[in-house]
């Protein structure tokens, strides 16, 4: 189907029997997907998101500084969780692959640009159909999240859990975000409209991310941040 095939599809009136084919029985196909990113990731252990471009290539430093910091985060005992594509997804999972960590994917179906890589562990690779339920599965198993640059994509899932931690819907996981160079004026809008101007954030909401330019200072935030509650991640 077209993207305006879409589009007017929207408007069009549907009979009983095209909402009980389709809309009705997409429910279990949603459910499906819950069920087996609960049953798999719930074994899995400590880990820490990381997100970034599909589009970064190999030769890039941002690529290199998501190899190593997975690898650094491998070495301390925590998982590693990506979005299973190219670029920085695969990137991280090289890193946990590499220094034999956990390497988790969640890889989403689409019609381009998408396609798991490599260095997911066979047992650890998800399919999804569903941005929504794949985002489920970030925050649910991750005690941590490191940003790196991306696209619209990297910005919808970084947000998704500033939000649910500024909402209290999950616990205050530290949120790294990497290159500041990159993100600076994005955060400086953030606060001089966001908070400044408009008075639509408080001034806490600031806190709850990190801007670095190291794998070493990312992940010493992640490390630091669970020292303090005298946590490892062998529980």
């Amino acid at each position: 189907m077209t993207g305006d095939e879409r589009i007017r599809s929207a408007f069009d009136n549907k009979n009983w029997h095209e909402i009980k084919v389709t809309d009705s029985w997409q429910i279990f196909k949603i459910m499906a997907e819950f069920v087996d990113g609960f049953e798999k990731l719930a074994r899995i252990g400590p880990c820490v998101s990381i997100f970034g471009s599909a589009r970064t290539s190999p030769e890039h430093d941002y690529y290199q500084m998501a190899v190593e910091i997975a690898r650094r985060l491998t070495e301390h005992g925590y998982g590693v969780i990506s979005g299973g594509g190219p670029g920085i997804m695969e990137a991280a999972n090289k890193g946990a692959h590499e220094a034999g960590g956990k390497s988790v994917g969640l890889n989403i179906e689409l019609p381009f640009e998408q396609y798991h890589n490599k260095y997911i562990d066979r047992d650890k690779l998800l399919e999804f159909d569903y941005f929504f339920v794949r985002k489920v599965m970030f925050m649910k198993y991750s005690q941590g999240f490191i940003v790196l640059p991306g696209g619209f994509g990297t910005l919808d899932e970084a947000f998704e859990a500033i939000t649910l931690i500024q909402t209290g819907k999950i616990a205050r996981f530290p949120i790294v975000f990497v290159g500041t160079d990159y993100w600076k004026d994005l955060f400086d809008w953030a606060e001089k409209t966001m908070l400044n101007k408009e008075k639509n954030i408080s001034p806490e909401d600031l806190k709850l991310y990190r801007l670095v330019d190291t794998a070493e200072e990312a992940t010493a935030h992640i490390f630091k941040f669970y020292e303090k509650y005298m946590l490892k991640p062998n529980f």
